[in-house]
């Protein structure tokens, strides 16, 4: 792929990333948009309720209030009413008592003025009872035949009677105004002045004149106290006339009274208590803080907040007017602020963020993962053309020798030099058997690509199997002059594993650091054993590599660059053999390299 196209894919990838991403912004901003007009409609929604409620409340304490003082009144008026009425009939049954009293006294003093007369008239007057009275009137020895009544003018002068017309009255009283029963008639039995006879004498307790005036007395009286009565019930009746007086009218007459302070129209617990009530039922679970201020004066009359500050309002701060109904007096402003109003919108809209947020990440991810890719293939395709290209140049190098010696051996003078002949046959061998390595070494890195190949599980004493491997690369080092030094002091040196395929690891390895040293190369390889592992180090002085070089060092294709040493040859399949190799017999790989000091591979390999 050229750089152009992969510029312009990755430009077009990234502004459609990019466009996912606005869009994504956009509707989660919609979104917030949204909720939060929904939340600012219920808070309103909320306001007007409790400014109703308040309201409607206001208006029934009132109502209640003055239903409450009526009928206090109207419980006073009755009171009253029973009182004057009690009062009333006390006050006539006193004048009656007196009136009663007076009549009895006028009555009594009557009875002793008569009984005085007849005292005075007649000898020893006794009062008789009523039978005796008729059974002396029925006795034929008795020479009463008459009754007397004897009656006296205004001057105590008898009237018909020749008795002397001037008396001297005693004071002794056969009466008093005690509360007894008289009849209606006082019977004497007296005896003559004369002739000492025996007279029945009748004296009426009530004279008719004087019934006559105490009935004009006790009907003036009664008149008198039915009059009084009757203007006491008019005068209840047109009080206690409830159709006469309106509950709401009062109550309203009151609350139309500018001099009502906004305080005594609604408190703070209350106004608490109908905020907390409403956005329940909104289902807004939310800290709050709210405070009531006057429109006359500007003033906070109360508040549940810890601060206001004085003329710019907090964020996500609500407001409405109170009393809207009262247009002569303070109608008062009530405001409500959600300090955590925010956080209740983002945890709504979480769900939404969250997929938003992982769609993105998906996209990321993808789109990293391609570039990745992309870039991959793209270093593959390059270390494969290095690969064909080194393959060609080391298949052609052997190909050439052998082409030459062949056309050597054309030559009818060469056929008859055998030794000639001979040491071209030898190049011919030497170079199919490297050109047969060449071979064997990509199919062995394609059969581990396809994980085909099978390793033998044989015991392997890697000691023996190192000083093999140096002994055999003897005149490859000796041309370079390279200085070997094994320090094989494992002492549990077997393994199970593949020899012929350890073989290569170790001298892969050893062959590296051979090649990569600009000086005279120095190689030192080390064994050691611990309780479950061996561990083999390849260490060099050569040209090093540096970190990123070192994570890169096992990709297949890889090649370090060399700098200077033009003569070192590759496939960049080496040390992705040695990691597959080792990877398979359950081990491990290291690498340690500084640039210009040398490099360390580690290997890791667990004990039998």
């Amino acid at each position: 792929m050229k750089k152009r196209s992969l510029w312009l894919i990755t430009a077009l990838m990234t502004i459609a990333l990019l466009g996912v991403f606005v869009m994504q912004l956009y509707y989660i901003r919609e979104a917030y948009r949204l909720k939060s007009q929904l939340f600012e409609q219920e808070v309103n929604q909320v306001l007007s309720s409790v400014a109703d409620k308040v309201q409607r409340l206001n208006a029934v304490n009132h109502i209640n209030k003055k239903g409450l003082e009526w009928q206090i009144k109207l419980e006073n008026q009755r009171r009253d009413r029973t009182r004057q009425l009690i009062d009333l009939d006390q006050k006539y049954k006193e004048e009656e008592r007196k009136r009663k009293y007076d009549q009895r006294k006028q009555m009594i003093d009557e009875l002793n003025y008569q009984d005085a007369m007849i005292r005075k008239m007649y000898l020893s007057p006794t009062i008789i009872s009523e039978t005796d009275f008729y059974n002396l009137a029925n006795q034929e020895s008795t020479p009463l035949n008459v009754d007397v009544n004897v009656g006296f003018d205004a001057n105590l002068n008898m009237i018909g009677s020749n008795v002397q017309k001037t008396f001297k009255l005693g004071s002794a009283k056969t009466f008093d105004i005690e509360p007894k029963k008289l009849p209606d008639s006082i019977r004497y039995l007296v005896y003559s002045r004369y002739d000492s006879r025996p007279l029945r004498v009748s004296l009426p307790s009530l004279n008719g004149d004087m019934r006559i005036k105490f009935k004009v007395e006790d009907e003036i009286a009664a008149r008198r106290r039915n009059h009084a009565l009757k203007e006491l019930q008019a005068d209840t009746v047109r009080l206690l006339d409830e159709r006469s007086f309106s509950v709401v009218e009062a109550a309203a007459k009151e609350m139309s009274q500018i001099a009502v302070p906004l305080t005594d129209r609604v408190s703070k617990a209350t106004l608490d208590t109908l905020l907390r009530a409403e956005l329940i039922n909104k289902n807004i679970d939310l800290a709050y803080n709210f405070w009531l201020k006057s429109t006359v004066n500007d003033s906070v009359l109360f508040r549940k907040v810890s601060s206001v500050s004085g003329e710019m309002l907090p964020a996500n701060t609500y407001k409405t007017t109170l009393f809207s109904n009262d247009v002569i007096r303070d109608p008062g402003m009530l405001y409500i602020n959600f300090p955590d109003k925010n956080t209740l919108i983002f945890n709504n809209l979480s769900v939404t963020m969250a997929s938003s947020a992982g769609l993105l990440i998906v996209l990321i991810s993808i789109f990293s993962y391609t570039l990745y890719a992309i870039l991959r293939q793209k270093k593959i395709a390059e270390m494969k053309t290095d690969f064909i290209n080194n393959m060609t140049h080391e298949f052609k190098t052997p190909v050439s020798t052998i082409m030459i010696a062949s056309e050597a051996l054309r030559d009818p003078d060469i056929l008859e030099d055998k030794t000639r002949i001979g040491r071209l046959a030898g190049i011919i061998y030497d170079e199919n058997v490297r050109l047969g390595n060449h071979i064997e070494r990509v199919l062995s890195i394609a059969r581990l690509d396809k994980k085909e190949l099978k390793l033998e599980a044989e015991d392997v004493d890697m000691n023996e199997l190192i000083a093999a491997v140096a002994d055999s690369m003897s005149l490859q080092l000796q041309k370079r002059g390279a200085v070997l030094t094994l320090n094989l002091d494992a002492v549990c040196p077997v393994v199970t594993g593949d020899e012929l395929h350890l073989s290569n690891v170790i001298y892969n390895l050893i062959d590296n650091a051979n090649k990569y040293s600009l000086e005279t190369p120095q190689i030192i390889v080390t064994t050691r054993s611990t309780g479950k592992s061996l561990f083999i180090d390849i260490e060099d002085k050569g040209i090093g590599m540096t970190k990123e070089q070192c994570k890169r060092a096992f990709d297949q294709f890889y090649r370090v660059p060399t700098g200077n040493l033009h003569d070192v040859k590759g496939f960049g399949l080496g040390l992705n053999y040695v990691l597959d190799i080792v990877t398979q017999m359950n081990g491990t790989i290291k690498v340690k390299s500084e640039k210009d000091k040398g490099t360390v591979f580690e290997i890791i390999i667990p004990l039998k």
